[in-house]
């Protein structure tokens, strides 16, 4: 379990970062960043490696808030690293090419971003959301210590201290499956976990035989995200039982809307909890599961 921890919470991205043409004031055009971004992290927080690297190219006066595209669309700096790289890329592009913009922030997309705060109350709420759903309540979260709460950002800011998560997250009791506890007449039993999950779905509306054939998302509109617990007994066998079930809490609307849609799925753990690594650890099977699950419908 540690060495897959260990490979989860180190795993990282390739970017290839471009200023956007509109914003390049210099000639030669600057070379893109390159940049290896932790898949636990999020773009906002690279901003402070990616402005120096343009600060001689970038025209004069204070820049707006900092915002990245794919491919032409806006990216959700809410959203963990990982998470945008799995929902946008069918065929995993290395290095990613990204676009960083200085200027004109769309609003009418993006919710405000004022930097590193914002991620980090992000961040927490997410927190909170999950607790609730493992605890019922979030009130470990609530009460965390200035110190503590000090800690447990910085080591998702700096993703390669996952001692200090571990130390920190571990107070919380955000174990998603429960030891073994002695009931009246002595005899062990294992309490059933909760894995605070969140699926997102994307709409298709074409057939194609593979995933890479997949169309490109030009809008946000067409992904939709679901928030749910999924119950985990401690067994292989159940763990499969539940991602499986797990498939039937996609949108009505997704699973009727034609027999020749197609579904491609990835999931994000909120937070990634020390015992949710083996979980995201086997996203790809659980999302050709699905993808298969919903395409064999008659």
């Amino acid at each position: 379990m540690e060495e897959a921890q260990k490979y989860v919470w180190e795993g990282a991205i390739p970017l290839q970062i471009h200023l956007h043409e509109s914003e390049v004031t210099t000639l030669p055009t600057p070379p893109p960043a390159l940049i290896l971004a932790p898949r636990i992290g999020y773009l906002p927080l690279l901003v402070p490696q990616i402005k120096p690297h343009f600060s001689n190219a970038l025209p004069p006066g204070s820049p707006d808030t900092v915002w990245f595209d794919y491919n032409g669309l806006p990216l959700k700096w809410y959203i963990p690293t990982g998470v945008l790289f799995d929902l946008l890329c069918a065929e995993p592009e290395r290095p990613w090419n990204l676009t960083v913009h200085f200027r004109g922030y769309p609003s009418n997309i993006l919710v405000p971003c004022e930097g590193e705060d914002s991620v980090k109350w992000s961040f927490i709420n997410s927190l909170k959301e999950a607790a609730y759903i493992i605890n019922g309540n979030c009130k470990n979260v609530m009460n965390m210590s200035q110190p503590d709460q000090v800690e447990l950002w910085r080591s998702v800011l700096n993703a390669g201290n996952l001692e200090a998560y571990v130390r920190i997250s571990s107070k919380l009791k955000l174990g998603t499956v429960g030891d073994e506890y002695a009931d009246g007449g002595g005899q062990g039993q294992v309490k059933t976990g909760r894995v605070p999950v969140r699926l997102y779905v994307w709409s298709v509306s074409e057939d194609f035989d593979d995933l890479e054939d997949a169309p490109q998302i030009d809008s946000w509109d067409k992904i939709s995200y679901i928030n749910r617990p999924v119950e985990i007994h401690g067994e292989e066998d159940n763990m499969k039982k539940a991602t499986l079930g797990f498939t039937q809490t996609l949108p009505r609307e997704s699973t009727i809307a034609s027999q020749s849609h197609s579904f491609a799925v990835t999931f994000h753990l909120k937070p990634l909890f020390e015992e949710s690594h083996n979980i995201l650890s086997s996203s790809t099977w659980l999302a050709q599961t699905i993808i298969n699950h919903r395409r064999s419908k008659p």
